[in-house]
């Protein structure tokens, strides 16, 4: 049906944003909370009240995206960085609390798919996505198809033996360490005072942004490597907001890193979907749960 709705659920590391989504990624009714962080049972709660809160009539099924890996085959979602879930069912549960058909897919992933499918990698064959947030996520689209490794570029060393990553995870040096929105809060406190954010950093287009594009551009590079994409989707909150900051110092990192011709001939461009590009994705693994 082209009029079926659904509702999708981007789970995020301080928000949750929820919405009704039809096929063609169309955004109705939204809704957005902090992200419940005190248990994993007070999160699933706050997830299915979320859903409930928006309406209900004609919804087909919940997507949810969700900053973890996740098992397509049996559903689960296995350890978060920066919320608390720990390998558990996650598409049983929810599907409990809501009684419809549930879809969940890495958060990354689900951007990815969303920017291939609706936004800015409509007209290319592959790309990658990196999403920057509270932490960084991000997804690879070959050959016109979603690839469902476990989506955690974030994870990539990009300075060996480097500042240490955030929440659950113990390595150093990882891209989340230099370029999420918390590691740029860091900077900000560091360089505007105690109270400043990450945003504050891109209003006052300080050059500290510099050194977060350059490291940005060190993790490009290493993918431009391996996936040889056409296109590079910049997405996340702080990642859309810093976009024009970031990129001139990324650019020259990508043409170091990368081996020619691909650097030279690399398209990199911002989120066409913004900041609700984790919400059509998640809007997408509703409807493919919904077959």
């Amino acid at each position: 049906m082209s009029d079926q709705r659904v509702i999708g659920v981007d789970l995020g590391g301080t928000k949750i944003l929820a919405g009704v989504v039809d096929r063609a990624g169309n955004v109705y009714e939204t809704l957005e909370r902090p992200t419940v962080t005190t248990s994993q049972g007070a999160l699933l709660d706050e997830l299915a009240s979320l859903v409930q809160e928006l309406p209900q009539q004609g919804i087909g099924a919940v997507g949810f995206g969700v900053p973890a890996r996740v098992d397509q085959k049996t559903g689960i979602a296995l350890g978060a960085v920066n919320i608390p879930i720990r390998d558990i069912e996650f598409r049983g549960e929810m599907a409990k609390r809501l009684s419809l058909p549930v879809g969940i897919e890495n958060d990354g992933n689900a951007a990815a798919n969303a920017e291939f499918t609706l936004g800015a990698g409509r007209d290319v064959q592959g790309l990658v996505m990196l999403t920057l947030g509270t932490g960084v996520g991000g997804g690879v689209v070959i050959d016109g198809r979603l690839f469902r490794g476990w989506a955690e570029l974030g994870h990539i060393v990009i300075v060996e033996d480097g500042e240490p990553c955030q929440g659950a995870c113990s390595g150093r040096g990882h891209v989340e360490a230099y370029c999420s929105g918390r590691a740029a809060d860091k900077v900000a406190r560091r360089e505007l005072g105690p109270n400043a954010t990450a945003h504050d950093l891109v209003d006052a287009r300080h050059p500290a942004v510099e050194a977060i594009g350059h490291h940005l551009g060190v993790a490009i590079g290493s993918l431009v490597n391996v996936f040889n994409p056409e296109l590079v989707v910049i997405g996340g909150g702080f990642g859309v907001a810093a976009f024009d900051l970031l990129m001139p110092a990324a650019r020259l990192a990508v043409l170091t890193e990368a081996l020619a011709p691909g650097g030279q001939e690399l398209a990199i461009e911002a989120a066409s979907l913004g900041a609700r590009a984790g919400l059509i994705g998640a809007a997408l693994a509703a409807f493919e749960a919904l077959g």
